[in-house]
């Protein structure tokens, strides 16, 4: 693979894919991502981006897959398929990519339904269960084969197991025994060269009849092999000969079954590798918060909130950058050490990651423009690799840059001019920026020069752009200001650092006026830029407040409303309840009546209708209680200062609302009570005298305190109860009527009058059409002046 060129070193892409060789798992991947370099092809960047973002998205919803560091099998397989026998650690290393693409088909089959870029790679990967399981039961480790490997090694490893068992067996009772134990240098049992063996001393050699297989270093001590065990010790060694034939077989079998699955063996280790780097993409685009751009191939260039990525992501301030869609050149200026030198590496190697398909770190709505050329001359303190260039080297780093730009190719230049008379370096720079801009290439550059600053000023294509400094800390803010030159605030860090105030001062008055006045404008222009900064950050958060407001009312009114409606809810069927037991309990004294009347010619009617009209006075009483639930009052108990009379104004404790005595109370306190239009029958309990409105019930007239919306309103009425129900719908207004008759009933009133209003007529067509069908009432006619004309209609009952 091709070196990276000197460029791509500079702006630090190899520390980039060192950070991606890190999240590989295994070594060949690793050196993948080492040798990954920059693709100049616009579908092929965006292809490469595409699979990353997939891997990254895959990645959020199941995790990341877990890949191990496994081999590349790639020569063993060749060599299986040669014939050759594999050794058992080869056959390992076979197992292991078995069961790493084993993991990764199970990781694809929890988005089987789904359509991905990477899916080729998931449908190159092929499992082998059988030959999976096979190795796994056959292989123990790196050197040795389980017993289970086949049913022959089991029972031939059986026999040496017994027949050792045996020898030992033997051996133990000789060494033991005390006419042999004086001959053995040591009472142990050892094996040399695989054979069971005892030490005995040298002299002795005659004395323990057998074998001898060595000598010790030192000559005293010999090693027999006693008669009594050769044959048994002979046959374990045809024992193991048979076991490594054995052996031999089921490595040769296990390696033709490898060699048979050597296409797929291929096609698994080249997808592995691949989905184990497109997944060490995510991983390190997770740790830069990278998100990916929009890819374009016109020269443009849209950073929101760019970040460094070799700089800590909690020190380094993101910016905001553009070049190459309005202005063919950006200027940057500003004081040293603001950052500027760190703005051009962002920008080339931003564009470089994006190149090689890895994820960015910047804000959506940034785009990347795909170059044949990212070109760079950047060399100062500041650079770790590089030490400071003279200008010779600069002017030949330049020299090559434009022999090779085009309309495809990104210029960064660091200090253009710079390390020369200042004069003739800001004229070289102007002329250098012109070539740049004819040849069609897109130039980032910054410089200190003010000549550049008016250059970029009053040259269409070619923008300022400023590194903030604080004039108050005297200290960079690292933000980036398009649309204003900066000023390189040498005199404020100077002094910061401790230079004299008079030399400050004497080398201020040594600047011509020309360059005063543009500092002078470039000062306030700042002043104006951060003031207006501030306001707009004041606006943004105060508009933030009121939307928080907002949105805190609003949910306010949503509680108020469900609220309410619970409210309302629980009264309808508060209400709906009671209704439904004074109307059970209305009938039942009704059907009781009528039972009776029919009972009246027989003899004890007279006594049946005492008693039915002590338990009706009951029932009405309850049925008063029932339809008007409202709490007991709290008061202590109240004892009127003179007993009630006709006509006096009293205060209802459960409503706080006044009302007119109409009938003095009943043996049992109840009393019928006019409040408004409405009479209602209430337990002098309830009742407070309130005696600053006494009025008699001679020539009564009660008012009825009437709406004027379509009415006029009616001064004095006749005792007769009246019922407004003006601005009811025409349901509404029929149910109020009923109600209200059934009352009138049980209060024995013959005449009632209903204020229904003119208004469009609907409600009042209804009303007068309810009321010549209605079972109860005798009469109905339209109202005459001073009653309320045609907006009241009277009715007679029956």
């Amino acid at each position: 693979m091709e070196k990276l060129n000197n460029d791509f070193i500079t702006l630090e892409l190899h520390k980039i894919l060192e950070l991606l060789a890190n999240e590989c798992s295994s070594d060949m991947s690793k050196k993948m991502a080492l040798n990954i370099r920059p693709d100049f092809e616009l579908s092929t960047v965006k292809k490469e981006i595409n699979k990353t973002d997939t891997a990254f998205g895959l990645s959020v919803r199941f995790g990341t897959p877990v890949f191990h560091n496994i081999s590349d099998i790639t020569d063993i397989v060749k060599l299986a398929d040669s014939g050759a026998l594999l050794p058992i650690k080869d056959l390992l290393k076979i197992k292991d990519v078995l069961i790493q693409s084993h993991e990764l088909i199970s990781y694809r089959n929890q988005f089987a339904d789904e359509e991905t870029s990477i899916d080729y790679l998931f449908d190159s990967i092929y499992a082998n269960d059988r030959l999976e399981k096979r190795l796994q039961s056959a292989i123990l480790n790196e050197e040795e084969l389980a017993d289970d490997a086949s049913p022959e090694l089991l029972r031939i490893r059986k026999k040496i197991n017994q027949s050792s068992i045996k020898i030992r067996e033997n051996l133990e009772k000789m060494i033991r025994s005390k006419s042999t134990q004086k001959y053995l240098q040591e009472a142990i049992i050892t094996v040399r060269d695989g054979r069971f063996v005892v030490p005995v001393k040298t002299e002795n050699k005659s004395d323990v009849p057998g074998l001898i297989h060595a000598t010790s270093g030192s000559g005293s001590t010999i090693f027999v092999e006693p008669i009594s065990v050769v044959e048994a010790n002979n046959d374990i060694q045809i024992l193991m000969g048979e076991e490594k034939d054995e052996i031999n077989r089921i490595i040769s079998e296990l390696t033709s079954l490898c060699a048979e699955f050597k296409e797929q063996f291929y096609s698994n280790i080249n997808s592995i590798k691949q989905l184990d780097l497109y997944f060490s993409k995510a991983n390190l685009a997770a740790k830069m918060y990278a998100t990916a751009p929009e890819i374009t191939d016109d020269g443009t260039i849209k950073l929101k909130k760019a970040r460094h990525p070799l700089i800590d992501k909690d020190k380094v301030v993101p910016i905001d950058f553009s070049v190459g869609s309005e202005n063919q050149a950006v200027v940057i200026t500003g004081p040293n050490t603001g950052g500027k030198t760190v703005i051009l590496k962002t920008v080339g190697l931003l564009t470089l990651m994006t190149m090689c398909g890895m994820l960015i770190p910047v804000s959506d709505g940034s785009v990347i423009s795909v170059f044949d050329k990212i070109l760079v001359d950047i060399g100062d303190s500041q650079s770790i690799e590089q030490s400071l260039s003279t200008f010779s080297s600069h002017m030949n780093k330049v020299i090559e840059i434009l022999n090779v730009a085009d309309g495809k190719s990104l210029v960064l230049l660091d200090e253009l001019g710079s390390g020369t008379d200042p004069v003739e370096g800001a004229a070289l720079a102007v002329s250098i920026i012109n070539r740049l801009k004819e040849n069609g290439a897109e130039i980032v550059t910054t410089t200190h020069y003010q000549e550049l600053k008016l250059y970029a000023l009053e040259t269409d294509g070619i923008v300022n752009a400023s590194c903030e400094f604080d004039t108050k800390t005297l200290q960079p803010t690292y933000k980036l200001i398009f649309g204003t030159p900066g000023k390189s605030n040498a005199f404020e860090i100077a002094l910061k650092l401790g230079m004299d105030k008079e030399i400050i001062e004497s080398s201020k008055l040594l600047i011509d006026n020309e360059n005063k006045q543009f500092e002078n404008i470039l000062e306030k222009l700042e002043k104006e830029r951060q003031r207006y900064e501030s306001n707009r950050a004041e606006a943004e958060k105060l508009k933030r407040e009121v939307s928080a407001l907002k949105a805190k009312l609003e949910e306010e009114r949503v509680n108020l409303e469900e609220s309410k409606q619970k409210i309302l809810d629980k009264a309808s069927r508060e209400a709906n309840a009671i209704v439904t037991r004074v109307t059970r309990q209305s009938d039942a004294l009704i059907d009781e009546l009528d039972e009776i009347r029919k009972q009246k010619n027989k003899d004890e009617f007279e006594k049946n209708a005492i008693k039915a009209k002590q338990r009706a006075n009951n029932t009405l009483k309850r049925l008063y209680n029932d339809a008007n639930p409202i709490g007991k009052s709290n008061d202590k108990e109240y004892k009127f200062p003179r007993p009630l009379k006709k006509g006096d104004s009293v205060i209802i404790t459960d409503t706080n609302g006044n009302g007119t005595v109409v009938s003095l109370p009943d043996s049992n306190g109840f009393c019928y009570i006019q409040a408004g239009i409405m009479k209602t029958k209430i337990h002098i309990s309830k009742l407070r005298l309130n005696e600053s409105e006494m009025v008699t019930l001679n020539s009564k007239k009660i008012s009825s305190k009437v709406s004027t919306k379509n009415v006029q309103s009616v001064s004095e009425r006749s005792a007769a109860m009246e019922l407004d129900i003006r601005g009811y719908s025409v349901d509404e207004g029929i149910y109020e009527v009923d109600r209200f008759i059934d009352n009138a009933i049980l209060s024995h009133i013959g005449v009632i009058t209903i204020i229904h209003g003119k208004g469009t007529g609907v409600l009042k067509s209804a009303v007068r059409e309810h009321l010549r069908h209605h079972k109860q009432v005798k009469s109905s006619r339209r109202g005459v002046y001073g009653e309320g004309e045609d907006g009241v209609t009277v009715v007679e009952l029956k």
